[in-house]
Formats: C-alpha cells, sequence, structure tokens
C-alpha cells in the first residue's frame, strides 16, 4: 500500500479488516482486464453486521452515514486482498448504494454520502466516483446498507 494512502488510512483511525469472505455461491472479486469489479460489502465491524434496520424506522441518517462508512471501509480492505496494493487503484469509478429504508424514507443520497466521503478522504483524486443510492425493502443479514464497487486499476 502506498505511504500516502497507509498515512490517510491512519490519520483517519482506520486499520482495514481482513475482506469478508463470500458467504453465498459468488466470489468477492472479479478482475477483467483493468477493471475491478467488488461484490456487495455489508457494515461489518468485529465479524457481524454493526448496523441493522431499515432507514426511517430503526435507522438514523448519521448511524446509516456510519454505516456506509464500514461498507466503504471493507470495499477498501477487498480492493487490498484482490490487488495486494491499494496504490494500484486509478480510480474507483462508481459506487452503488442500496439502502434498507422505509417506503417515505428520501434521504439515501445523505446516507450513502457516508461511504463517499470516506472513499474521497483516503484517496484523494482517484476516489471521486459516480453513484447510485438506491431505496431498498430489506437487505441481506437486515444490514441497513450494501455497497458494491467499480475499480479501474493499474
Amino acid at each position: 500500500m502506498s505511504d500516502s494512502i497507509q498515512a490517510r488510512l491512519k490519520e483517519l483511525g482506520i486499520t482495514l479488516p481482513q475482506a469478508a469472505a463470500p458467504a453465498a455461491n459468488y466470489v468477492p472479486y472479479v478482475i477483467s482486464g483493468n477493471m475491478l469489479y467488488l461484490s456487495g460489502q455489508l457494515p461489518i465491524e468485529n465479524g457481524a453486521v454493526a448496523v441493522t434496520g431499515l432507514l426511517g424506522r430503526d435507522v438514523d441518517v448519521a448511524r446509516g452515514q456510519r454505516a456506509a462508512e464500514l461498507c466503504a471501509i471493507n470495499i477498501l480492505a477487498q480492493a487490498q486482498a484482490a490487488l495486494g496494493d491499494l496504490s494500484r487503484i486509478k480510480r474507483i469509478v462508481k459506487l452503488n448504494g442500496f439502502v434498507a429504508s422505509m417506503p417515505n424514507f428520501v434521504e439515501q443520497h445523505l446516507v450513502m454520502n457516508g461511504a463517499s466521503n470516506l472513499i474521497a478522504s483516503v484517496l484523494g483524486e482517484p476516489g471521486k466516483h459516480a453513484r447510485a443510492a438506491v431505496g431498498m425493502a430489506s437487505l441481506p443479514l437486515n444490514a441497513a446498507v450494501e455497497i458494491d464497487a467499480v475499480i479501474e486499476i493499474a
């Protein structure tokens, strides 16, 4: 991992966890050409889903943003496992964010800011990305947020 990325992680108080193993019949990532596709990451912390429930009922926006941050940390952990070195990331192309939420909850974009801000803080300009923030009726393991990523690599 490049010194600047490592320094930013340390500055933010982030230690990347071990990348999560798949929970079903899929692979955690696929590399095709110069693109890395990461499977959806949940807000796992210390081996368990840290934020569960629906936004607008069980979870407020601030806690939803924390869930998105945890997903982003797990995205970086999976990228590290796939690439061996985060400095191989040329650009985060897109994050797709799925937010478990009540039908009347309309702030999915604010929840996703948790992930977007963290990725940009860690990677700088290459961390700025396109994204989607979609409301869902439910997510695996009752997670409040799930995020996948498309990454251009060197």
